[in-house]
């Protein structure tokens, strides 16, 4: 495979791509689900360009203007930049560590996200697709934006939901919609204001956004839930939506009248990606304002999508210039962490740096990330699973296939390929297997050219699974060595070119992996072929020595891990109906406890007491109410 280009440009008349992931918050470490989602998802179809020789531009970076900053700058006592100097060195580690390979990844705070933002801005005014109106706005000592207020939401009554969405229902937000409001800054009630804000008239801009989208979603390669996203709000229809802010910490509109206004992050925060491409090149215009060449490829969860598939591409049309806009759109549902979600304030799921500290390799954590990525319906992260995807699937299957054969080489043939003039001949089962391999090649090549990530990792495992098949029919040992020699040279020499088919076809998803089978093989790194066959690792090629592609995890670790990383948190619902299963049955032995005492006194009153057997029963009643009165004051509960 060539070398890494560090200045890629559009090559006309061959395919260029451009790859974006959702600009991760700079406010905190990414989690397992925020980075399956967008930016692992994404490195894994730019690698598979870079192995089929198509020129691919991939770029992220962190998104640093807006209110979580605001937010968490407040938190922490610190300025805004002094949070994002300090977050974003750790973002770029965590992916760096992952074996994330951006082309740029850069950040929103640069004087390129402010010119090309302005500009696109002005664009927009000058084609009056801007409208200026007045807004009621919560006010608590100062104008708060969205994210400083909490409260219920009145779609589907989560009690923490943000003043722009609800992270429970994912619907969009306006603070003042929020039932029971709370100001972040100091927990009171804030009142209503208006004030002076820009509206984008999304509604002017709808048929030709909608055109737009249905040529896009039936050329391109869209997921089922991006599109059905995207039609939910074209068949609500677009309405005006505020791309301004009453913040100090963002894009400035550039209008006279209008200091002290910055843009809205979410009307920002998607020229992020031309402005940063900008800082890679200064002719960022060939990758973003080149439509007939460059087809753009964009990687995000489901939340995310409205922005990208309505919002700013109607930005961008609305400036009437040519852009580069979106063609296929590869988006994911949540990633949960053990029985509920990831939270870093409560302790609970894996983290961007958490994962460093277990001491298992990047390439184990990219496999059982990918291979259980989100695509139809959210899944779940699992530390038994994870262990026994490791033992069961990669060291069983690829690792134990990669292992044996180099072992043998090693040790049978002095590391050298056996020659093909004693070789014996091609027999039924080496024809069965280029052919079966080649099936599974071209369902690989298929799968990923659609984006297919999940589907496409399967297949390179049932493509290894072939190879272990292979051996065990043929049994590669020393009877086969040293009693039928020209068979055994036969067989290994068409191992070791399925192990280089298999160094290329899991680049994308293990590219540490693929780098060790390519040294153990003295191989480079090779482009994709689209067939299989067995010429590429020629007869007196002295391959290398043996390395453990990977080593098994005791299943002891499951507990260690959950304790370390909150999988043990109950979930709130299940411990809410613990909890309640658990006094409805202490309230019936206390029930049965008193009947008895009550029949024991009557037994005692004799027949005076059987004509007060209502009396004894209200008696009952009232001592069971009384001690959960009593109950539920010991445990705090109520006064």
């Amino acid at each position: 495979m060539p070398p890494k280009n560090s200045h890629k440009l559009p090559i006309p008349g061959k395919r260029n791509v451009l790859i974006t992931s959702a600009l991760p918050y700079v406010n905190n470490v990414p989690h397992l689900g925020n980075i399956i989602g967008s930016t692992l998802s994404a490195d894994v179809y730019a690698r598979y360009c870079r192995i089929r020789d198509v020129n691919a531009l991939y770029i992220c970076g962190t998104d640093e203007y807006g209110t979580a900053t605001e937010t968490k700058a407040l938190e922490d006592g610190v300025t805004c930049q002094e949070l994002c100097d300090k977050y974003h060195p750790i973002h770029n580690q965590c992916y760096e560590w992952m074996e994330i390979d951006f082309d740029k990844f850069g950040r929103t705070t640069t004087e390129e996200q402010t010119k090309i933002a302005q500009d696109i801005f002005a664009d927009l005014h000058k084609n009056g697709h801007l409208i200026e109106d007045s807004m009621l706005q919560l006010y608590c000592s100062q104008y708060l934006a969205d994210r400083f207020v909490e409260g219920t939401c009145p779609k589907c009554q989560y009690d923490d939901a943000r003043g722009d969405q609800c992270d429970k229902c994912g619907t969009l937000l306006n603070a003042t919609e929020l039932i029971n409001p709370r100001c972040k800054l100091d927990g009171n009630r804030p009142v209503e204001k208006e004030s002076r804000h820009l509206f984008l008239d999304l509604g002017k801009l709808q048929s030709k956004c909608e055109e737009w989208y249905e040529e896009s979603s039936a050329k391109g390669k869209w997921s089922s839930n991006g599109k059905i996203i995207t039609q939910s709000w074209f068949k609500e229809g677009l309405r005006q939506r505020c791309i301004t802010r009453d913040l100090k910490w963002g894009t400035p509109v550039p209008l006279p009248g209008w200091e002290g206004k910055v843009f809205y992050v979410w009307f920002d925060a998607p020229i992020g990606y031309p402005s940063i491409t900008a800082t890679y090149t200064k002719e960022w215009e060939k990758w973003w304002k080149n439509p007939n060449e460059v087809e753009l490829f964009q990687f995000m969860g489901k939340d995310n999508v409205p922005f990208h598939s309505v919002i700013f591409p109607s930005s961008l049309i609305g400036t009437g210039e040519k852009w580069t806009l979106l063609n296929s759109l590869s988006t994911t549902e949540y990633l949960q962490y053990e029985t509920g979600k990831f939270s870093k304030s409560r302790g609970v799921g894996i983290f961007g740096n958490n994962v460093q500290e277990t001491g298992i390799p990047p390439s184990v954590w990219r496999y059982y990330l990918l291979s259980n990525r989100p695509e139809a319906n959210d899944s779940q992260f699992l530390w038994k699973d994870f262990i026994a995807r490791n033992n069961n699937e990669l060291l069983a299957n690829l690792g134990n296939f990669v292992n044996r054969v180099i072992k043998f080489v090693n040790s049978k043939y002095e590391s050298i390929a056996p020659s093909i003039e004693t070789a014996g001949p091609v027999t039924e089962s080496e024809e069965r297997l280029v052919q079966e391999v080649n099936e599974k090649l071209k369902q690989y090549i298929e799968a990923l050219d659609n984006v297919k990530i999940r589907d496409g990792l399967r297949i390179a495992m049932e493509i290894s699974a072939l190879g272990n098949g292979y051996l065990q029919e043929n049994k590669i040992d020393n009877t086969l060595f040293g009693e039928h020699r020209a068979r055994c040279d036969r067989v290994v020499l068409t191992a070791l070119n399925l192990i280089y088919l298999l160094s290329a076809v899991f680049f994308p998803y293990m590219p540490s992996t693929s780098e060790s089978i390519a040294r153990q093989l003295n191989a480079p790194v090779r482009l994709l072929p689209t067939e299989f066959t067995v010429d590429a690792i020629l007869p007196g090629h002295q391959i290398g020595g043996a390395e453990y592609l990977f080593k098994r995890i005791a299943e002891k670790q499951e507990e260690i891990w959950r304790s370390q990383y909150g999988g043990n948190v109950p979930d709130p619902a299940a411990e809410a109906k613990k909890k309640k299963k658990e006094e409805d049955k202490r309230k019936k032995e206390e029930k049965k406890k008193l009947k008895a005492a009550a029949a024991a006194a009557a037994a005692a009153g004799g027949d005076a007491a059987a004509g007060s057997s209502t009396s004894v029963e209200k008696q009952v009643e009232e001592q069971i109410a009384k001690v959960s009165e009593l109950k539920i004051t010991e445990d705090g509960k109520t006064a």
